[in-house]
């Protein structure tokens, strides 16, 4: 008798929803969809090189097409399931004929940058890779790190004020990780040192960053704002020959060095974690450490060494908020970004590449709805942003997958108790 899994049990469910879900959309997307005006998909946004200007297709049409794209997604998670195997590919493919055949219905007589959408999806989901790459070098280790919010929050300030007074932004970048750093040297001081809750902890951090910052933001940044509050902002570098790849070359080489270190730090943390003696201790403490203790491995001291090079990581991300963009620092600009980080690592289950994939499906639908509501489409931007928390939902509720974090995350290490 071919008894089933647990995980097999959960990607059958994941299968059965996507079925269900490509059954509601053929309907309302197809069926129902009573819109003739041609959606245009716009493809160029610069000067790089022409493979297709734009893309005309009826509504009813593109939507099909998608839908079938999707209906292949459920096929080809259907097919891996029956082998024993993930449905990730089936999974991804079928999400990409989901927001596809979405745009085709939503989009009915509408312009749709399709290339400034992926590239402002790229720009929004910088910080949230920064925190939540953070948020793994921490949870690795066995800290929960709640102040994401607070690290990218004092970056921010402490980037625009630096730029400011220095008037040179790349003093900014500088400071930026360091400012991350104090944060982090808290976290890590009270957690490992005394043992205090870490959920607590973080949470106070956070109030303790929002204060600071308004404080000064209210009594020095606002009335003295020429001297304090104007550092300016970096400008894009595009690369030579890959900028000028349509599509991609803009939403990926026509960035900030801000975007650039960030794909250097998301290489060196893979590599880093599961290629190098360092990225093995890490792991170990995080899930036994008195495993790691016993081969020799100082658990607290590694962990208090994580904990600030997270702060380094997350305060890179904060110098976004401000020299990477605006070059201006407000109250409270981080709004709730390092806990969608936060969420975006729960969603990615504690890996570099599934918080990746998690941040810019964050990025992306945050700016796709925005694009939406600029172009006009009668649809509540509300809604548009309640999917991805619905997403993470689903994750950590274990309908497509199993979530679990280290087993020794959160826990503090005191030597020679078990």
């Amino acid at each position: 008798m071919n008894v089933l899994s647990s995980q097999q049990k959960r990607q059958k469910r994941g299968i059965i929803a996507m079925a269900v879900m490509l059954f509601v959309f053929f309907i309302i997307f197809y069926l129902n969809s009573n819109k003739s005006e041609d959606v245009v998909f716009a493809f160029i946004l610069g000067d790089e090189w022409k493979l297709i200007n734009e893309w005309k297709i009826d509504p009813r049409t593109g939507a099909l097409i998608f839908l079938v794209l999707t209906l292949l997604g459920v096929l080809t998670s259907l097919r891996s399931f029956s082998r024993g195997k993930g449905i990730n590919l089936g999974v991804y493919i079928f999400g990409l004929g989901s927001i596809m055949s979405f745009m085709c219905w939503a989009g009915a007589g509408k312009f749709i940058p399709v290339t400034g959408l992926l590239q402002g999806a790229i720009m929004l989901s910088v910080p949230l890779i920064f925190g939540s790459m953070a948020g793994l070098l921490c949870e690795k280790s066995g800290v929960i790190n709640i102040a994401i919010e607070g690290q990218l929050l004092f970056a921010a300030f402490t980037a625009a004020v630096v730029a400011s007074v220095t008037q040179n932004v790349f003093y900014g970048i500088i400071a930026a990780p360091i400012a991350g750093a104090l944060v982090s040297l808290i976290l890590a001081f009270f957690s490992i040192r005394f043992q205090v809750d870490q959920v607590i902890l973080g949470f106070v951090i956070n109030v303790l960053v929002l204060g600071l910052t308004n404080f000064f933001y209210t009594t020095l940044l606002v009335p003295y704002e020429s001297t304090w509050n104007i550092g300016g902002s970096l400008s894009t570098i595009p690369i030579p020959l890959l900028s000028k790849i349509p599509i991609i070359g803009p939403t990926l080489f026509n960035q900030t060095i801000i975007v650039y270190l960030m794909y250097a730090f998301v290489v060196f943390i893979q590599i880093a974690l599961f290629k190098t003696r360092w990225g093995l201790r890490t792991r170990a403490i995080g899930e036994l450490p008195v495993a790691a203790d016993s081969v020799g491995i100082d658990v607290n001291k590694l962990r208090f060494r994580n904990v600030l090079l997270s702060g380094l990581v997350a305060g890179t991300g904060g110098a976004y908020f401000t020299v990477g963009t605006i070059g201006t620092f407000s109250q409270n600009m981080t709004s709730g970004a390092g806990f969608i980080a936060l969420a975006c690592l729960i969603f990615g289950k504690w890996t570099p590449r599934g918080a990746i994939l998690a941040a810019l499906f964050f990025g992306f639908a945050n700016n796709l709805q925005g694009t939406l509501s600029i172009i006009g489409v009668p649809i509540p931007s509300e809604f548009m942003l309640m999917i991805p928390y619905i997403a993470t939902i689903i994750a950590v509720s274990g309908v497509v997958g199993r979530v679990r974090a280290p087993a020794a995350d959160g826990i503090p290490y005191i030597r020679g108790k078990k």
